[in-house]
């Protein structure tokens, strides 16, 4: 069984996770809870966020956050991905983060 990472920035998979689990009582927090920890547990195993510093792999972990709770993640991801080159707000390195939310996608398979 793979090791869940819980330090920065994938604390804050588990803390949306703990969210959504409370904002919505009809499911199962602990179904909710094992998905966040399975995409901490995808992008610290695939690397995905390692090319980023760390102010940008917590700005990359805190919209996924957003994106993973959209209907439709993946859309919402690529969606993100494409305008982040445009206008990539507080980020450091926006074509790294570019890579590292297409990289989620298709890691997660979305």
């Amino acid at each position: 069984m793979a090791v869940v990472p819980t330090h920065p920035p994938y604390d804050l998979l588990l803390a949306t996770a703990d969210e959504v689990a409370a904002a919505r009582p009809e499911v199962d927090p602990a179904m909710v809870r094992e998905i966040f920890e399975e995409a901490a547990t995808l992008l610290a195993d695939g690397l995905v966020l390692d090319g980023l510093d760390e102010h940008d792999q917590r700005q990359v972990v805190e919209a996924l956050c957003v994106d993973l709770c959209a209907s439709d993640p993946g859309a919402a991801i690529r969606a993100r991905a494409d305008a982040v080159l445009t206008d990539p707000g507080r980020l450091h390195d926006p074509e790294e983060a570019w890579s590292a939310y297409l990289t989620t996608v298709q890691l997660f398979g979305i």
